[in-house]
């Protein structure tokens, strides 16, 4: 947890300011008086200003949440519908979820407006922060029912590679969807899986193992952590 001090005319305005620079609630701050200051004489001569020293009782991954929550609350205060986004530090991440009865606007074609979402917060936070963020946007469970498709077309492609022994490849994917495939297949021995294309066009392409060959060759690893 980080320590940072303040100086105001008073301690009450000191507080004020930590509690705006932080963007956190006064009972999120363990706050130490250094110095309550001094009006000098006739508040002219000898003045000292009041000097706090604030600790955030917040964790950083939990700072970066409600950073993270504010931010997409002011992006999504330009759609026309209901919404309340909740904020969790789980696990080093951050997690945002969105409620609202037009998810299926929020989430696009392949959870596109979605992605597009966690990338613009993330971009925003990491700016303020001058940390790299973690996060995750997500509505209706969207991300956990995306997973466990696209894991059932990892098994389903593999199970084609192998009867087929020819490679298949996937359609355009992004990062965060080409890692699941990479991850669900990477301890098969009988397949290794490749990334190829550039961008937004960048697919999975699932090879067979010839026989009396390794499965693993160290220029062809697969890509878990992409």
């Amino acid at each position: 947890m980080s320590t940072v001090e303040f100086e105001e005319k008073s301690v009450e305005e000191a507080i004020e300011l930590a509690c705006r620079h932080l963007k956190l609630p006064r009972e999120s701050l363990e706050i130490e008086i250094v110095s309550k200051g001094s009006s000098g004489i006739f508040g002219i001569v000898g003045t000292r200003k009041a000097k706090i020293r604030v600790t955030t009782k917040v964790p950083p991954a939990g700072m970066a949440a409600e950073k993270s929550k504010e931010v997409l609350d002011e992006i999504l205060k330009h759609v026309d519908l209901p919404m309340v986004v909740e904020a969790e530090a789980r696990e080093g991440y951050c997690y945002l979820n969105i409620i609202s009865n037009g998810s299926g606007l929020l989430i696009g074609k392949r959870g596109k407006t979605l992605n597009a979402l966690q990338f613009l917060v993330s971009k925003i936070v990491s700016r303020q922060t001058g940390e790299s963020v973690s996060l995750v946007v997500d509505t209706e469970n969207y991300r956990s029912k995306r997973e466990e498709s696209l894991q059932a077309l990892a098994r389903q492609l593999c199970e084609k590679v192998k009867k087929s022994h020819r490679s298949v490849t996937t359609g355009p994917m992004s990062a965060q969807d080409r890692r699941v495939i990479h991850l669900v297949l990477k301890d098969d021995h009988e397949v290794r899986t490749k990334s190829k294309g550039e961008g937004n066009l960048r697919r999975v392409i699932i090879y067979p193992v010839r026989k009396g060959k390794e499965p693993r060759k160290p220029e062809e690893k697969q890509e878990p952590t992409e």
